[in-house]
């Protein structure tokens, strides 16, 4: 639905080619030809994203104030708009109003929902990598956008890819060609200007625009979202005071519509939540897909209004995974059984709100019966936790660029736990810029922790609910 707040703009002239466009054999098919093809050059991003009941949706941005054409096994029609080019009126934000703008889109995203059986699609002269029935191998990563936040005085140096490696982790994680990468949420972090004095990140955008998520996202993942089809998780950067207008308009699997926009605040109690799904890994595995964005770090109790909806998507999820011949993943942002370093001090415990919720439904285990291996981003490090009371392994991924965190203690201190009922047996951590790679072996998934250049870190070999890692304590690069 085309976005009422919004005002047009004139579409931009010429600009660049989206970049590392994917090969013909990536595209898990041969049923078409590019031959003379012209490569649109106002498209700046195009990928493949997968959804719920494994839709597979492909989504373009471009400056023109038209959509590109598509070819779909050798048919071409024109992909359909999903949100107009357009500004946002200034809405309240995470930050004082003086550093807060209005966002500026002035790109047209545009989106075709593909039918089941598609074997090869171009958009504008560029093949698309589809999903493959049994992936072999998938990326795990979360947090990768570039820090600019004034309320923190913290500004990462954008302009050096040493100090902001996403771009190096994505170029070699597109190297190691996975067949699905799984983003896990905080996609953009550049919130406030950069200051005058600071090098670093001079003459970087910012605020929530088409600017910001370009430079924090679509430049430098373009040869990771040319590589493979992305399962998104949305983080607390995205929520509706933050980056949510771009997270509707250009990554949010679900229809866009003005209420869903994050472009009035009156929405907002809406906007900030989604309903779980599932998305199918094989014949064998699913990762449900949770929206936790706006739990928040700091407790709260039944009276909050974020718990009856937590509460009843978590119900959601029972019946996601009561199907015990797949072996359920469960991914969002916020770190439920994990841990986040604190320097100087013993390290926080998990989420206390989700916690408080699924304890009402799974008072000792927390997690329905189903779900075997837990995924999270948010804190900036990786972590691989293995317990020894019935509770699922847990992986933290998130050092995919921002600023890493302090390291957890090594040795880690007996008798932390990251909740209440939870007895740690194991953990295996580093706060090294890197990823995980799940990969595919005869007997199951193996989960594989890589530096930034994709240095094997430690290998972890899942066993139902238990993960045993080849290392353990921290990680050096």
């Amino acid at each position: 639905m085309k976005n009422p707040s919004l005002r047009p703009m004139p579409a931009l002239l010429a600009l660049a080619t989206v970049s590392a466009a994917a090969t013909l054999a990536s595209c898990g098919g041969d049923g078409g030809s590019l031959a003379g093809a012209a490569v649109d050059p106002q498209v700046k991003a195009a990928w493949v994203e997968v959804g719920a009941n494994g839709q597979s949706i492909v989504r373009a941005v471009t400056a023109a104030g038209s959509c590109p054409s598509i070819q779909i096994d050798g048919n071409v029609a024109t992909m359909g708009l999903r949100a107009a080019a357009g500004t946002a009126a200034q809405r309240t934000t995470a930050s004082d109003p003086a550093d807060s703008k209005p966002s500026e889109f002035p790109v047209t995203t545009c989106e075709t929902v593909l039918g089941a059986g598609a074997g090869f699609v171009a958009l504008a002269g560029r093949p698309l990598p589809l999903p493959k029935a049994e992936p072999q191998r998938i990326a795990v990563l979360a947090d990768t956008g570039c820090r600019m936040k004034k309320a923190d005085n913290a500004f990462q140096a954008c302009n050096d890819g040493t100090a902001w490696p996403f771009a190096t982790i994505a170029a070699t994680i597109a190297a190691m060609k996975p067949d699905l990468v799984m983003h896990i949420g905080d996609y953009h972090y550049r919130e406030n200007a950069c200051p005058k004095d600071i090098a670093g990140c001079k003459d970087s955008p910012w605020g929530y625009g088409w600017d910001t998520w370009e430079a924090d996202l679509f430049k430098p993942a373009a040869p990771l979202l040319a590589a493979a089809p992305w399962v998104v998780a949305r983080g607390n950067h995205e929520e509706c005071a933050r980056a949510g207008q771009g997270w509707a308009r250009f990554l949010d699997t679900r229809a866009y519509d003005s209420s869903l926009s994050c472009d009035s605040p009156a929405n907002d109690n809406t906007a900030n939540f989604s309903d779980p799904y599932a998305v199918a890994l094989g014949k064998d595995t699913q990762v449900v897909i949770f929206d936790s964005a706006k739990a928040g770090t700091a407790a709260f109790g039944a009276s909050d209004f974020k718990f009856p909806i937590y509460q009843a998507q978590f119900r959601k999820v029972a019946g996601l995974v009561a199907d015990t011949s797949k072996t359920s993943l469960f991914a969002n942002h916020h770190p439920i059984l994990a841990f986040a370093p604190i320097a100087g001090g013993a390290p926080a415990p998990g989420n206390a709100g989700l916690q408080a919720v699924m304890r009402t439904l799974n008072p000792v285990a927390y997690y329905p019966e189903g779900v075997k291996i837990a995924l999270h981003g948010h804190v900036h490090d990786f972590q691989a936790l293995n317990f020894s009371s019935a509770h699922p392994a847990t992986f933290v991924t998130g050092n995919g660029g921002d600023n890493v965190d302090v390291n957890l203690p090594d040795p880690f201190p007996a008798g932390v736990t990251p909740a209440p009922g939870v007895v740690l047996d194991r953990i295996t951590h580093t706060n090294t810029f890197g990823f995980m790679m799940m990969e595919r072996g005869d007997a199951g998934w193996l989960y594989k922790a890589y530096t930034k250049t994709g240095k094997l870190l430690t290998t972890c070999v899942p066993n139902g609910s238990k993960v045993l890692c080849d290392k353990t304590g921290f990680l050096a690069p």
